[in-house]
């Protein structure tokens, strides 16, 4: 919604909702008057009592304009309306507010029948909303509804409360900022180490009994420290390495299977392997 009067086009749109899907007999007409607005004519009155900012949306983020996507745009006001249903007709002498109480059950049954309002009775001002705008029968306590009605100088009529979610204002175009730059560029990063990263290629042999040698093979590993856990057993521990090889031993506390190699070269490198101890 662009515009601040879409309040008012609620109104509308609710009004013309119900004009057009009532179906009680003789026909009722709707207004957006006070309770203490005097109409003869039978009616279904819809008062606009509270407004409230929306909490879901009261924190939404900037968005990129719909017009321009260069531009971002605040977010709008997003705003709850809490509606006041009350039906008015001629009392009848033996059934009292009867007829009232039909013209009021027919509007909520449309209310029911269409919680979310329909495109063919939105407002021209509505027609390109965001969000949907919703209808919700809500509960009025008897000390609320006591207070709308004491304000007004008439009698207290049976009346119904409804919450009409989410009517959004936005805010004048002047407020749109432009897009702050976010990635300058796309693409795999360079990252030039002062040194060749150690690595780790291949061990051998990949089995034999306890006591075995192992011979731990690799890249740019001189000058590096050695770390190697067999197990549960750290076989090498900080060994310096002389150059792109060095030996380890199998403990021989293992039992015959596979056991996992863990080998770290100063925590630049990490590789893993299994050996296969044989009985």
């Amino acid at each position: 919604m662009s515009s601040s009067t879409a309040i008012g086009m609620v109104g509308e749109s609710l009004k013309t909702l119900l004009e057009e899907e009532m179906g009680v007999t003789p026909s009722a007409s709707v207004t957006l008057l006070a309770p203490d607005e005097v109409s003869s004519t039978r009616r279904i009155n819809l008062f606009l009592y509270k407004v409230q900012e929306n909490a879901h949306f009261k924190n939404k983020d900037w968005e990129v304009s719909r017009t321009d996507p260069k531009r971002i745009t605040p977010p709008p006001l997003s705003l709850n309306l809490f509606y006041l249903m009350t039906a008015y007709a001629q009392n009848d002498a033996e059934t009292g507010n009867t007829s009232a109480h039909a013209i009021l059950g027919d509007a909520m049954r449309v209310f029911h029948q269409f919680p979310v309002i329909p495109s063919v009775h939105l407002a021209v001002g509505l027609s390109d909303a965001r969000e949907q705008v919703k209808i919700m029968p809500v509960s009025i306590d008897m000390d609320e509804l006591s207070k709308v009605w004491s304000t007004f100088n008439t009698p207290f009529r049976l009346s119904v409360g409804y919450e009409i979610s989410v009517v959004q204002l936005d805010l004048p175009a002047d407020s749109a900022q432009d897009m702050p730059p976010r990635v300058n560029a796309i693409g795999v990063p360079q990252i030039n180490a002062p040194f060749n990263v150690p690595k780790v290629t291949a061990i051998t042999p990949l089995s034999g009994p306890i006591g075995t040698t192992m011979t731990i093979h690799g890249e740019h590993m001189a000058g590096w420290k050695a770390y190697v856990t067999m197990g549960t057993q750290l076989i090498a521990d900080g060994v310096d390495i002389i150059g792109e090889s060095f030996d380890v031993n199998v403990p021989v506390e293992l039992v015959a299977g596979y056991h996992r190699v863990r080998i770290d070269i100063s925590k630049l490198h990490r590789s893993t392997y299994y050996f296969e101890v044989t009985p």
